[in-house]
């Protein structure tokens, strides 16, 4: 296993824990490409219903490792870079980011594509880019699609830090948490998440990635067949009789994971 990443099994939530503390988990090619294949595992593995994702030591990320920079070449290292920051409008499995200390540059990357956010109070966000003389190209459409283009051109251009209200208000964190309960709260949500149906998530996060971009009209029409087709699944006729029989469901998707439609 790859010392850079930790992961975790705790029923059907995987927890990867980026694993680089001595380096602030900046992101070397290793680390980068390590993440890629825990992203791609999760996505592929029935049994897994949530990614919990966080940082080991003091920072979540503090974006790339600038002692690879200058002796890698830039498209194997975009390659990789683009699964891993494109990972939010992909997969079908929710990603939950716990945030501690900083989360820059490509860092800030990372939190733009998971679906839920915390950070603690003394976590710091920002597109740091600039101040190297680099512009966050690959990162820039998540952190767009997450806060807004105006803003994320703001934050490319002044390199400047958020705290994590500046970033709750920006739309990138969802949660501010007292320092030392972000993961616990964190877990918190991705338990239920990763024990939710397997169907209504996976097609629901399909349904966002396919109406991106469609007229009104054409994503009201996917809506349509989308959501005909998760009433007929075996999941929603269980969601509801036990809601009417007022006990927990028992997915049956949970074992044979039902495909979202093509």
């Amino acid at each position: 296993m790859n010392e850079s990443l930790q992961i975790n099994r705790e029923g059907r939530l995987m927890h990867i824990a980026l694993n680089r503390p001595d380096r602030r988990n900046a992101l070397n090619v290793d680390l980068c490409r390590a993440l890629a294949a825990a992203f791609d595992e999760a996505e592929k593995d029935p049994g897994v219903g949530a990614i919990l994702l966080t940082g080991n030591g003091k920072s979540f990320c503090a974006g790339m490792d600038l002692s690879e920079a200058l002796v890698h070449d830039a498209g194997s290292l975009t390659d990789v870079q683009e699964r891993i920051f494109t990972a939010g409008a992909n997969m079908t499995k929710p990603i939950v980011a716990a945030v501690h200390g900083a989360a820059l540059a490509g860092g800030m990357g990372l939190v733009a594509n998971c679906h839920i956010v915390l950070a603690d109070e003394g976590a710091s966000f920002g597109l740091t880019e600039i101040r190297i003389g680099l512009w966050p190209f690959v990162i820039f459409r998540s952190v767009a699609a997450a806060i807004g283009e105006r803003r994320a051109i703001e934050l490319a251009l002044t390199g400047q830090f958020l705290g994590p209200n500046e970033a709750r208000e920006y739309g990138l964190v969802h949660y501010i948490v007292e320092p030392g309960t972000v993961l616990d709260r964190a877990r918190e949500i991705a338990v239920p998440l990763s024990q939710a149906s397997p169907t209504a998530i996976q097609s629901g996060l399909t349904f966002v990635r396919k109406a991106r971009g469609k007229s009104w009209t054409e994503a009201g029409e996917l809506a349509r067949e989308m959501r005909e087709d998760v009433f007929r699944s075996a999941d929603f006729q269980e969601g509801v009789r036990a809601f009417q029989e007022k006990r927990a469901p028992r997915w049956p998707s949970l074992g044979e994971v039902t495909e979202p439609r093509p």
